[in-house]
């Protein structure tokens, strides 16, 4: 058994590198421009857009965080009920809250709401305004006049801590709202420190200070985090959109251009039916001519003449065949008409056929074949035109004295192959996808004496792949070229199943019914008799 077929090399054609600089430049351009404009309608220095998003989850974090920040006045009413009188810790307790209400409302409002360029910079001074007043509700309660023992000192810079850090976390999104609810805080419980004269409250006054300095810098940071999320997000969303634009753009022009492929595909097949009618009689009149068939021209030359003209008809009978056929195949109305075909038996015609032009160049064929192959289920007018395209090829490039092998086996995967081997000029590694495209000719090619129109590998290929099988095309130059078809084993006759439905009998099932007359012995009589009573 000869070795199995390889797997067919997808060969591309080398890109041209993208114009990178044209495209980088003009999104460069485009962000500046963009960034300019942002810079001038903005309120903060960001984008527009920016501002809102910024604001939309200031307002989500401010509502997420409803009820820790509403358990958190109210544990600090009830402690410093103990040391202050009980209406005023009521009364700040229901203030702060219905401070905090506001700002829960106002968030609630901002994101149910769809505010423009304007509405956002009234929105963002009311949430300033309204952090500023929240802020000064915790400034009222720190410095209530409670003693400046060890306690209440330790107390109160502990719920300034907690207040600063809270404060800080939520209104992140804004930097300017979260020092407007942390800074009186601090400054008032700083102050408050330094007046009583001791070292210890002073190093707690520094330390509120450092606190406030250390709170608003991480406020800063995750600002600056949150910035950078959404420029991202954008950036992102932008060039999704550019990859969109783009993919549309591709798909317009792939439509176009499969439309146009189709549109050349249809007025090449009616220019080739159109062109074989006169073709025709050209053919048949330079036949006539060249045979002297109603007797000898009076000079020779013409002779010759008639000769040319046949061969040349001759030869654009077969372009134009061929181009029928590829445009056919392109258009997609190319039809299989397939049948049990002998792949072993289509080869040696094949060889047959062209044996005498092989002989006449020198050229000697080697069959290499299989024994006992069973057939395969395929066209076989398609199959006669795929060895014939590859061993007419193989022929016009293989120099006298040459050689070429055809082989026919088994794939490792149980299907069948064929190869068509020469010992010709070869193909340049670059030329490989151009001679596999139609018209494509190698540099070899065009300098032969026996030019083509370039479509013999296209249309074996395209056959091939109508059948599913595969097309490999190896070469090399001054060593030869090689090309492998492999039809699937799904193709091949033995690899298919027997039938599961039962096949119908040959003779009526009489069970049950009443069996059939005997014949009479009417049938002996003559034939002269028949329906006479005799």
């Amino acid at each position: 058994m000869s070795n199995s077929a390889e797997k067919p090399e997808v060969v591309q054609l080398p890109a041209e590198p993208p114009a990178l600089a044209p495209v980088a430049s003009r999104r460069a351009a485009a962000q500046r421009v963009r960034e300019a404009r942002d810079r001038l309608t903005s309120t903060s220095g960001t984008r527009p857009a920016f501002d809102s998003e910024l604001l939309r989850q200031y307002a989500q974090t401010r509502l997420s965080a409803s009820y820790v920040v509403m358990l958190l006045i109210v544990a600090s009413g009830v402690l410093f009920s103990f040391w202050m009188p009980l209406v005023s810790a009521a009364a700040w307790t229901c203030g702060l809250l219905c401070i905090h209400t506001a700002i829960i409302r106002s968030c609630s409002q901002f994101i149910s709401a769809q505010p423009t360029l304007i509405e956002i910079r009234k929105w963002r001074t009311r949430f300033i305004v309204l952090d500023l007043l929240y802020g000064l509700g915790w400034t009222a309660l720190l410095i209530h006049p409670s003693g400046f023992d060890a306690v209440s000192n330790t107390l109160i810079m502990f719920l300034m801590l907690l207040v600063v850090a809270v404060s800080s976390m939520l209104a992140a999104s804004l930097p300017i709202a979260a020092f407007a609810a942390t800074a009186p805080v601090t400054a008032a419980i700083a102050f408050n420190f330094a007046l009583s004269g001791t070292f210890g409250n002073y190093v707690l006054a520094l330390l509120a200070l450092a606190a406030e300095g250390y709170f608003a810098l991480l406020a800063h940071q995750l600002h600056s985090a949150t910035l950078a999320t959404l420029e991202a997000r954008a950036e992102k969303d932008a060039l999704i959109g550019e990859l969109e634009q783009a993919k549309a753009i591709s798909d317009e022009a792939r439509h176009r251009a499969e439309a146009a492929n189709v549109a050349k595909s249809r007025f090449l097949a009616q220019m080739s039916h159109e062109l074989r009618t006169p073709l025709n009689a050209i053919l048949g009149f330079s036949e006539v001519m060249k045979s002297e068939i109603f007797g000898a021209h009076a000079v020779p030359v013409y002779r010759e003449y008639s000769a040319d003209i046949h061969n040349s008809g001759v030869h654009l009978l077969n372009l134009i065949n061929e181009i029928l056929d590829l445009s056919r195949i392109e258009a997609g109305r190319y039809e299989l008409n397939e049948e049990a075909v002998s792949l072993v038996h289509v080869v040696s015609d094949c060889h047959h056929l062209l044996k005498l032009r092989a002989s006449n160049r020198g050229i000697t064929i080697h069959e290499v074949f299989e024994q006992g192959m069973p057939r395969i289920w395929g066209d076989e007018r398609a199959v006669r035109q795929i060895v014939l395209n590859l061993l007419s090829n193989s022929i016009k490039f293989t120099p006298q004295g040459g050689d070429i092998w055809l082989k026919v086996g088994w794939t490792a995967s149980g299907g069948q192959y064929l190869t068509v081997k020469d010992t010709g000029s070869g193909i340049a590694e670059e030329e490989i996808p151009i001679v596999l495209a139609s018209f494509g000719q190698g540099s070899n090619s065009i300098k032969s004496a026996e030019q083509g129109a370039g479509l013999g590998l296209p249309i074996a290929k395209s056959l091939i792949d109508m059948h599913g099988g595969t097309f490999t095309l190896k070469s090399k130059i001054r060593i030869g070229t090689e090309v492998i078809v492999t039809f699937p084993p799904e193709r091949v006759m033995s690899a298919l199943g027997p039938m599961s439905e039962d096949s119908p009998p040959l003779q009526p099932d009489y069970a049950g019914m009443r069996p059939p007359e005997a014949p009479s012995t009417s049938r002996n009589k003559p034939i002269l008799s028949a329906g006479t009573g005799l």
